[in-house]
């Protein structure tokens, strides 16, 4: 799949967001924004989900037995909803500060995560599959894009689907997601994301598609400053969501 020594590991990043670990599941602190941001991405995994295999959307646990791995879980922010609709999750982040405090907050919810401190090439090198990954918020800090992409490509069994949300990589996304969320309105710590890194969807759907993935929709994801609140969007030139799925086997 790759040359042997490639990694995705960036450290800088790891080390960014181990320092802030202790803040995930403040609604108020450091991860405000995506607190903020989840309520829009979980309804729109719950409706593609539901619509890909048939579940009624208004069951408690519509996406029941269902295996699922969110890659970059960071403190479990996605990882804890998923399993409360019924998914077997099993969420993955390189971080051991991360999983830790995943793991203690899981505890005290009483959910049952399967959470582990991993890359996502190593576990498609085990051998790994899954009817849904969720690729959130991670693909603009890792160190090799398409060896992640392909790593979590790998591991979408067929029939199944990966969720990918990022950050365009546009003007646009530089005047309102780094100047105005990171430096005049202080959403989140300076430094957090980086121009160079952020993704064009082209940059995520060429090697998605070589890895034999198909793209079946595009959304970008607005914010919406009456409601102080995220709405589904055309707009892909900021934030936004890619839903890909690997074909049945014939």
């Amino acid at each position: 799949m790759s040359a042997p020594g490639k990694t995705t590991i960036d450290q800088a990043e790891i080390d960014r967001f181990s320092a802030m670990a202790a803040d995930w599941w403040d609604p108020t602190g450091k991860f405000r924004p995506l607190h903020k941001f989840n309520p829009v991405r979980l309804a729109y995994i719950r409706d593609r989900i539901a619509d890909h295999y048939g579940r009624d959307i208004t069951a408690p646990r519509p996406a029941n037995d269902l295996r699922v791995l969110d890659i970059g879980c960071g403190g479990g922010l996605i990882s804890e909803p998923m399993a409360r609709m019924g998914a077997q999750v099993v969420g993955a982040d390189a971080s051991e500060t991360n999983i830790e405090v995943a793991k203690v907050h899981a505890a005290q919810s009483e959910v049952d995560i399967d959470y582990r401190a991993v890359t996502a090439e190593a576990l498609a090198a085990d051998g790994e599959m899954f009817d849904i990954v969720l690729n959130l918020e991670v693909v603009e800090h890792v160190a090799d894009r398409d060896l992640f992409l392909e790593a979590c490509a790998a591991m979408v069994k067929p029939g199944g689907l990966m969720f990918v949300a990022t950050i365009n990589r546009t003007m646009k996304a530089m005047a309102l997601a780094i100047i105005g969320a990171e430096y005049l309105l202080r959403w989140l710590p300076r430094g957090t994301h980086q121009y160079e890194k952020l993704v064009r969807p082209q940059e995520i759907e060429t090697p998605l598609g070589r890895a034999g993935m198909t793209i079946i929709d595009r959304t970008g994801v607005s914010y919406n400053p009456i409601k102080d609140g995220w709405d589904l969007s055309r707009d892909l030139d900021v934030n936004y969501m890619l839903l890909a799925s690997r074909p049945e086997q014939k």
